[in-house]
Parts: C-alpha cells; sequence; structure tokens
C-alpha cells in the first residue's frame, strides 16, 4: 500500500489520481491523502507578498518526514528549487504542452488588441511579461484554484486571465482558450505542465524502483533535472520573476531560459545547448549566464524590494 499526499483542488486529485492509477496497474495498492497547505489557505495574499518557499508543498513534506504519506504528488513548478533534508524527487510524470493559454468568455478576446485591456493573474513572471510586451493591460488579481478563478471572471472581475494550458486542458476546460500563447515570449517557469513524486529518503529501494518504473518519463526527468538546477543557481521560485523551458532532442538538450524585473522594463533570455549527460551542468551553467549578463542585479532588485 502506497499512501499518496496531494493537495485538495481538482487538478491537484486528477494529478494524484493518474500516479495512483499508473501504481495500481503496476499492482500497488494506493489511497489519497488530502492536505491543506499554506497557499490554499492565503488566497487573498499575491504570492510576491507571501514568499515562495515551500507554499504549496511544506505541510505536505512534513508528512513524508514524519511518515504519514509515502509519497508526495506535486506540480513540479511548485516544487522548491533546494528540497528539505531527507526529501527527493524519484520522478516526473511525462510533460504535457507547457505554454501559457489566455483563457476568456470571449471567443474573439485576443491580448494583442489594442484599447483597454483587465486580465487576471496571480504570477509575478506572467505580471511582469505582460508589462513589458502589454503596458496597456490592467492586471488584476488572480489567486485561487481553477474554478475560483474562473468564477471571478464570471463575476466580471476581468475579462481574461493567463493559465497554464496543462491545468486548463486536465480539467476539460479547453474551450475558453483563445490564445496559445508562444513560448519564446511567455516562456514558462520551470517544471510547467510536469509532476513530480517526491518521497522520504528512508522509503525502500524497491517501492522506489517500482515507482519510478511506473510513473517517470526519461526525456521529461532529463529536463527538468536542467530546468531546476538552473532554478537552485537564482535560488528562485514562484515569487521570482525566471523562467525557463528545456527540451530533449536525440542525445541533444537545450535550455531556453531567463529571467525580468518586476515592472517588466529588463528582461534576459538566454540559451544553451549540450548533452543529455549532463542536464544538472547545462541547466547551472545557463544560469551563471543569466546572472553575468545582468540578472544578478535584477534579483538583486527584487530581493530589496521584498
Amino acid at each position: 500500500m502506497i499512501n499518496i499526499g496531494t493537495r485538495g483542488s481538482k487538478l491537484a486529485l486528477w494529478q494524484a489520481n493518474n500516479v495512483a492509477e499508473r501504481l495500481n496497474q503496476a499492482g500497488i495498492e494506493t489511497t489519497i491523502v488530502v492536505i491543506e497547505t499554506k497557499g490554499d489557505q492565503l488566497l487573498s495574499i499575491p504570492f510576491s507578498k507571501i514568499g515562495s518557499k515551500g507554499l504549496f508543498t511544506e505541510e505536505i513534506e512534513n508528512q513524508l518526514l514524519n511518515g504519514t504519506i509515502d509519497i508526495a504528488v506535486h506540480s513540479a513548478k511548485d516544487v522548491q528549487s533546494h528540497l528539505p533534508e531527507g526529501l527527493e524527487i524519484i520522478a516526473f510524470c511525462e510533460r504535457e504542452k507547457p505554454n501559457d493559454v489566455l483563457v476568456s468568455f470571449d471567443k474573439n478576446y485576443s491580448i494583442s488588441k489594442n484599447g483597454k485591456k483587465t486580465i487576471g493573474t496571480s504570477s509575478t513572471r506572467r505580471r511582469a511579461i505582460l508589462q513589458h510586451y502589454y503596458p496597456d493591460a490592467e492586471m488584476r488579481e488572480a489567486r485561487g484554484n481553477l474554478q475560483t478563478r474562473f468564477q471571478k471572471m464570471e463575476e466580471k472581475q476581468f475579462e481574461a486571465m493567463i493559465l497554464a494550458y496543462a491545468g486548463v486542458h486536465r480539467m476539460n476546460l479547453d474551450s475558453y482558450i483563445v490564445e496559445e500563447l508562444p513560448l519564446d515570449v511567455f516562456t514558462p517557469p520551470v517544471g510547467q505542465g510536469s509532476v513530480a513524486v517526491e518521497i522520504s529518503s528512508h522509503l525502500n529501494d524497491q517501492k522506489k524502483e517500482t515507482i519510478r518504473k511506473a510513473v517517470n518519463h526519461p526525456e521529461t526527468e532529463v529536463a527538468l533535472k536542467c530546468e531546476r538546477a538552473y532554478l537552485r543557481r537564482l535560488e528562485g521560485g514562484c515569487s521570482i520573476p525566471s523562467f525557463g523551458i528545456a527540451g530533449v532532442s536525440g542525445n541533444s538538450l537545450s535550455m531556453h531560459a531567463g529571467i525580468i524585473s518586476l515592472d517588466g522594463s529588463e528582461l534576459i533570455r538566454k540559451q544553451l545547448s549540450g548533452s543529455i549527460e549532463y542536464p544538472e551542468e547545462l541547466g547551472l551553467e545557463l544560469a551563471e549566464i543569466v546572472l553575468a549578463s545582468g540578472g544578478d542585479k535584477i534579483l538583486e532588485e527584487i530581493k530589496r524590494s521584498r
């Protein structure tokens, strides 16, 4: 029996049940344990005001450490780059399309239309990118699960929202997508589109191997190792407007990453390629390039503003 810890939103439960189904097919019985996190409790406070460390993972990780649950299932983008001692990620599910999308009840809505636009988002990255490319857009806070955000849009708190395609698709809300945003403009945060499986290092080796075999997607794992190394060097999280996406082609690995100032005025983008044999080294090297190109000054300014 494997006890699976997860947040209680519909999307989080979809992810946990997807992992459970894969384990069941491998002959392992599972139970899902719902755990409320700080990020679920503080819905009225913007990410930039809370800080990002363990926002959606800390309470779940505590139960991993005390043995209440055997594995934790997270959106990979929510998992902090430095894990608490005694914990490790052993699997990444195959990545869904990583793009951001614009959703609206108005089928003719476009982010590039002239005139005033009201767009809901809770992401510092999306806010900064919007300010850089679409300075006439008016941004509104949109914290909460997908269903809560759609309700806010129905209440006309904003005309449209920017969300991750993966979540919208998994919740069967594709019909509200009015625009798929290009990766070279709205480059996603590290890990977007994948699901991470985290365990206590004390979990026995046989269970570890069985879980990896049932759940892990090798290409996604290589890409995510590269991305997470990049984020770890930047010491970033969901309150830092950094971004990065890696991809595998044969034996080659490439990553496009960068950082943007909170007000969108300064934007740094860099790209690097290398071997799939050294994903973390590639991510770290790209981070150093971004930092040396002015990323260090952007990070310093963000820290000062906090």
